[in-house]
């Protein structure tokens, strides 16, 4: 999101706060923007908790994709829960202002949960992988203790590469009423340090990732085709499918985004991709796995004929 920077005095004091730019700043759209943000908001939020009660409940998914997945819904809400909120603040107060801690502690929550989304991505690759490359060595490889080390690295690897950037970060002098993009091209530090850094924990928390994830993929794919039976190969590329969506459209966007060209003519198209993955991702997630998996689906028929039935006889 684009911001710049304003120094507002209180009983005196000086106060650096960030002005938020962008489709705020339009008072018409001010109302359907928060009914929409509103309504993905709460979407997301019954969404994602509605599958992980449902992993919880129904004992025939405790399996490990399965508990990939139902760390990856607790992570999309503590994602949105992150940026929709203020979101909604904005548009519904008008005050598009952020004092620079809270800046900081969005900037923390934000990096931590895409860190370790772009982990578990890379999990749920690896168990694909087995599943499909190594079917006779799976359940010796992916045991439960595997899988919880997997998923609690991931949360640990985003919490801490996240918050080395942010104290570095937080380290910096701001200056300047310019409309500009990266946060750090409001600084008047000196950035290259802090660049450096960001460089080469990037690497780590995402190109490291993409890089194991597309190669683990490339391998699922030569053993799919190895398959002789054309029904054996469909079978095999439905079990991934999903996951293989998330992962095109998670990074495809992520990419793009940030690798594009910060020209005036793309900065509408940045706006809508960085809306897409901020906003839209935590929801197209859990939607894509929900209706592509007849497993998941059918627990949900079944969870939901219990408790109407539950809710008729109690009445």
């Amino acid at each position: 999101m684009e911001s710049m920077i304003i120094f507002r005095e209180v009983n005196g004091t000086s106060l650096l706060e960030f002005l938020l730019l962008g489709s705020g700043n339009v008072p018409s759209l001010q109302a359907p923007l928060f009914l929409l943000s509103l309504i993905i908001y709460l979407v997301t939020m019954i969404v994602n908790i509605l599958i992980v009660v449902l992993l919880v409940a129904e004992q025939h998914l405790h399996t490990p994709i399965y508990f990939f997945l139902e760390s990856l819904s607790s992570l999309e809400t503590c994602y949105s829960s992150t940026i929709l909120p203020r979101l909604l603040a904005s548009f519904l107060t008008g005050n598009r202002t952020i004092s620079a801690h809270g800046c900081m502690a969005q900037f923390y929550a934000f990096g931590s949960f895409v860190t370790t989304e772009c982990y578990l991505l890379t999990a749920m690759s690896y168990d694909q992988y087995l599943a499909i490359c190594q079917p006779l060595l799976y359940a010796n490889l992916m045991t439960w203790k595997v899988c919880l080390q997997m998923a609690a690295a991931s949360w640990l690897a985003g919490l801490g590469v996240s918050l080395v950037v942010t104290v570095f970060l937080s380290q910096l002098q701001f200056c300047g009423h310019k409309e500009i993009i990266p946060l750090l091209e409001l600084t008047c530090s000196n950035t290259r340090l802090i660049a450096a850094l960001a460089f080469a924990l990037c690497f780590l928390s995402i190109v490291f990732p993409f890089v194991f994830t597309l190669v683990s993929y490339v391998c699922i794919i030569a053993a799919i085709l190895r398959v002789p039976s054309s029904m054996g190969r469909q079978k095999a590329f439905s079990t991934c499918s999903s996951h293989l969506i998330i992962v095109t459209v998670f990074y495809g966007t992520l990419f793009i985004a940030y690798m594009m060209p910060r020209t005036a003519p793309l900065r509408q198209l940045n706006k809508m991709l960085s809306f897409f993955y901020t906003v839209l991702m935590p929801l197209v997630n859990p939607l894509i796995y929900t209706l592509r998996n007849r497993e998941i689906r059918e627990a949900l028929r079944t969870g939901l004929r219990e408790a109407l039935a539950f809710t008729q006889s109690s009445w």
